[in-house]
């Protein structure tokens, strides 16, 4: 199955409505969800998630809140994996051992530390472990000889970063990027998704092949600013949800498609097993 793996802030445009997205996101086909937890010294983060970081610090979201917010969206009934996109401040603040040990209590799937080196990473890789968390590895094309190492530790799922710099919608993705998925897939032994940029239908088409999920974050925190004030009013969430659930189908449409037709390859398998029957 191709992954969907949208990007969310906890907190924006409050806690309650981080809840109703992250339900909506699953309804609409979202197969791990990423929480984004808000950090005013956001490296990997371009304007649009900075933005939403912004409006979530002001509502008082902090890390130890970000990991109890995930257990009230078990509560409510999501049951898909949760990522906990983090910096490695706040953890440090909160202590490592209790971090884990929170987000373990709140039902959280992994954890992802964008500004932690891998080098670097061993205790925290360690813990993850301890506490059955796996430790997300971000390789980006930069990496090089780095690859085979990181990839041959990578849990869960191995992330690639499409491109160079901050997050944020691009028009286009660099005409090296398959290659560099390419030789990724050659050294990984969890399924690889590729992350930084990808906001168009068309670009989860050209990619879905060549890699085995897409992250989708820009684009999605852009959409949950426009709807913001809807989102907010309780008279007006409703609709404010539908409109979001719309867009990010209309997104992740070229992914549906291959899972329908993966569905319908495999019911035509087994139907021929059980009767067998042959051409």
């Amino acid at each position: 199955m191709k992954h969907f793996i949208p990007f969310i802030v906890a907190g924006d445009p409050c806690e309650e409505v981080t809840i109703d997205l992250a339900i909506a996101l699953e309804q609409a086909g979202a197969t791990i969800l990423e929480l984004g937890v808000p950090y005013s010294d956001p490296l990997a983060d371009g304007p649009i998630i900075q933005r939403a970081a912004s409006r979530a610090l002001k509502n008082g979201m902090t890390l130890t809140r970000a990991l109890e917010l995930i257990g009230r969206m078990r509560k409510k009934g999501v049951k898909i994996p949760i990522i906990v996109f983090t910096y490695y401040n706040p953890v440090l603040q909160l202590g490592e051992e209790r971090f884990f040990a929170l987000a373990q209590q709140n039902g959280a799937s992994g954890v992802l530390i964008p500004d932690l080196p891998f080098e670097e990473s061993e205790h925290m890789r360690t813990l993850g472990d301890t506490y059955d968390i796996p430790y997300i590895s971000l390789v980006a094309p930069t990496s090089h000889e780095r690859i085979a190492m990181i990839a041959s530790q990578a849990q869960s799922f191995l992330y690639c970063v499409s491109s160079l710099g901050v997050t944020g919608i691009r028009d286009s993705l660099p005409k090296q990027l398959h290659e560099f998925l390419q030789q990724v897939k050659s050294y990984s032994r969890v399924p690889i998704v590729v992350g930084f940029g990808i906001s168009t239908a068309e670009q989860v088409e050209r990619l879905q092949h060549v890699c085995d999920g897409v992250v989708i974050g820009s684009a999605i925190v852009k959409k949950i600013e426009q709807l913001q004030d809807e989102l907010n009013d309780a008279h007006t969430r409703s609709n404010a949800l539908i409109a979001f659930s719309q867009y990010v189908a209309s997104l992740i449409e070229p992914l549906k498609r291959v899972r329908k037709n993966e569905s319908e390859t495999t019911t035509e398998t087994t139907k021929t097993v059980s009767t067998g029957q042959t051409d």
